[in-house]
């Protein structure tokens, strides 16, 4: 294989020898899945339903959840279907779309999750300023911002990955397309260009944290001078959650790409990758409903209306 446009398809990571286990592994991504698209949709329809949610943080939390939904039915599906038929094959072009889509989600989901931050140090910092800073109008643009940014971070790096001449042949050490294994496959210096933009790549995510970091020092400054004890837990209820977010994302995404090499092994990318790649899109709707009573109250009435409609 003298370069990337030879090869017609790609072999993923076998989870297991044994048809058992193949199977379990199926049933445990099924269930994981089915999570995913039941708390990610019950929070798409509760806040698209409930006019009292139609306002800038639950219109950012609606974006989070179809973004969730995107990054998790990129990989998963595909996983699931290569237990379920004890098959390792993606096609080519299937590994460019794959690659393409998690990256564009992915990354989008940051950017809008630094919008959140941004949103609840005006929300509590800044409240009178609120409608202004976070009208309609600026609050789409802001998550066109975010979509878009994201769909051009991933057509770059998909483009410049692909372009890379491919000569170790097309086995991938992962359970889905991703950028680090397809550049083990590499024959040429070529993919310092790759190194190079995932240099770039992480400086920009590094300012986005370190914006995140500072909103949330501010924040917690403002809720601490509150008065009143009641006014302090309905701030906390409504940024811990999205810190609680934000956490769990940046740290498996961090230890996964930045963890040092002489840990690193077949078996442990195996479970950092699922942890960063299917957590987080399981666990932000548990983890915002919890403390979130107004999405509580307005998944309750939405449980009401169905029952109501089936009877």
């Amino acid at each position: 294989m003298s370069n990337g446009s030879s090869i017609t398809e790609f072999f993923l990571l076998k989870f297991a020898d044994t048809r058992e286990l193949q199977l379990l592994h199926f049933w445990l991504f099924l269930g994981i899945y089915l999570a995913a698209l039941l708390g990610n949709g019950l929070i798409i329809t509760a806040i698209a339903c409930d006019h009292h949610l139609h306002t800038p943080m639950y219109f950012f939390l609606l974006n989070l959840a179809v973004l969730d939904l995107g990054s998790i039915s990129t990989t998963l599906p595909k996983a699931m279907a290569n237990s379920l038929w004890e098959t390792r094959a993606i096609t080519y072009w299937g590994c460019v779309a794959q690659l393409f889509l998690f990256f564009f989600f992915v990354s989008s989901e940051y950017y809008i999750l630094t919008i959140m931050a941004y949103d609840r140090y005006v929300a509590i910092c800044k409240p009178l300023h609120y409608g202004t800073l976070l009208g309609s109008r600026a609050c789409v643009h802001m998550a066109a911002a975010a979509w878009g940014s994201g769909f051009l971070y991933a057509l770059l790096h998909t483009a410049n990955t692909f372009s890379i001449p491919l000569c170790q042949g097309n086995v991938l050490g992962q359970f889905f397309c991703e950028i680090p294994q397809i550049l083990k496959l590499s024959c040429s210096h070529s993919y310092l260009r790759e190194v190079g933009l995932i240099v770039v790549s992480a400086c920009l995510f590094f300012v986005c944290f370190l914006f995140i970091v500072v909103s949330y020092v501010q924040i917690f400054r403002a809720v601490l001078r509150i008065p009143s004890e009641q006014g302090r837990h309905k701030a906390f209820s409504t940024c811990l959650p999205h810190l609680a977010v934000v956490s769990l994302f940046i740290s498996t995404a961090m230890f996964a790409y930045l963890k040092p090499h002489f840990i690193s092994s077949p078996s442990l990318n195996l479970v950092v990758t699922v942890l960063y790649s299917l957590v987080p899109p399981t666990m932000n709707p548990f983890i915002y409903s919890m403390r979130n009573q107004e999405l509580k109250d307005a998944l309750w009435k939405l449980d009401k209306w169905t029952l109501f409609h089936r009877q």
